[in-house]
């Protein structure tokens, strides 16, 4: 019998979306300890998945959880739910799969509240792209305005940023700051306690200057796997690319900015801190990257983004990824 609604790898089993609970004693609730990796397809077929549960690993590795499966395992774990929920996709939909890990719940519960176990909890769940990206399709046009926020990032010598953890409240933090600023194009853009550029909260952040690109050192970030593949967009389209330390200086004096996630990919940005970025438009040589990597995969993604938003026929009016509702406002 066909299920009514999309399953979720929960612990061994697929459930489904709705009945995938956590325990309120996990230790990703109590403490933020839970690793996890965002992945999206192209054509049905998810894009550098091995880097992502790779990455995964690693955080697992450093925060001592043994997630009890290899890395083998869990990729055909993710290619397993993907194929259970084809059935509730639309022929272009393409499946963004959250992977959550945590070392489950806290020792002092375990056992002694009924059906709990000291074991991993792992979650792979499978939902349409389109609705990740609902509302970005008007970045094309008027770009994004990236606002560095009173929060700072959090440097590696206190809690490092390579590992893509559940613990984020300065992300969040940051996107409460920007909902508040006028306007419905603002995406905060962190910087570190030596007043350097670091990364969006979700994104990395890159600047062109006189046909080099240039991204923050991977000291104080998350090395997303999407931060990688420009390099070797660049390495294709013959453009120079390097890690440097980046000023809040060198990115009003840019000749073009854009930012990097798994889902969008790459969005333009165009102004900083409410001022214009060189001409204040989408720069061709971040046109060159997105159509590039459009070519490497065989999809035109700005027009796949923009055709999601078309027949959604909505857009948020937010002012980040993420909606909130000043209560001043109300």
């Amino acid at each position: 019998m066909k299920p009514e609604q999309r399953l979720v790898y929960f612990n061994g089993d697929f459930v489904p979306e709705s009945e995938a609970k956590i325990s309120i004693y996990d230790s990703a609730l109590m403490f933020g300890d839970m690793v996890f990796e965002m992945t999206r397809s192209f054509n049905k077929k998810q894009f550098l998945i091995e880097k992502h549960i790779e990455r995964l690993f690693n955080g697992l590795k450093i925060l001592d959880i043994d997630p009890c499966i290899s890395m083998h395992e869990l990729q055909d774990i993710c290619e397993n739910v993907q194929q259970k929920n084809e059935p509730f996709f639309e022929p272009d939909d393409e499946h963004r799969l959250m992977i959550n890990i945590s070392r489950g719940p806290l020792g002092i519960y375990a056992g002694k509240v009924n059906s709990l176990e000291s074991r991993p909890t792992i979650v792979v769940a499978d939902f349409p792209l389109k609705w990740t990206v609902i509302g970005m399709s008007r970045f094309y046009s008027s770009g994004i305005n990236c606002v560095i926020p009173s929060q700072r990032a959090i440097p590696a010598t206190l809690m490092d940023p390579k590992i893509k953890n559940r613990s984020r409240i300065w992300y969040q933090m940051a996107n409460i700051e920007m909902s508040r600023i006028k306007g419905d194009n603002n995406w905060a853009l962190l910087i570190d306690p030596d007043g350097f550029i670091t990364e969006g909260t979700g994104n990395n952040f890159f600047i062109i200057k006189e046909g080099i690109i240039y991204t923050s050192q991977g000291r104080n970030v998350l090395r997303g796997t999407r931060r990688e593949y420009i390099f070797t967009l660049a390495d294709q389209l013959g453009i120079k690319c390097y890690e440097k330390n980046i000023e809040p200086y060198d990115v009003s004096c840019a000749d073009e900015a854009f930012v990097t996630g798994t889902p969008f990919c790459i969005l333009p940005v165009t102004q900083f801190q409410s001022r214009d970025i060189a001409q204040g438009c989408f720069g061709k040589i971040t046109k060159q990257l997105l159509t590039q990597w459009s070519n490497n995969v065989g999809i035109d993604i700005q027009q796949q983004i923009i055709n999601y938003n078309k027949s959604l026929d909505t857009e948020l009016s937010s002012p980040t990824p993420y909606q909130y509702i000043p209560k001043d406002s109300k």
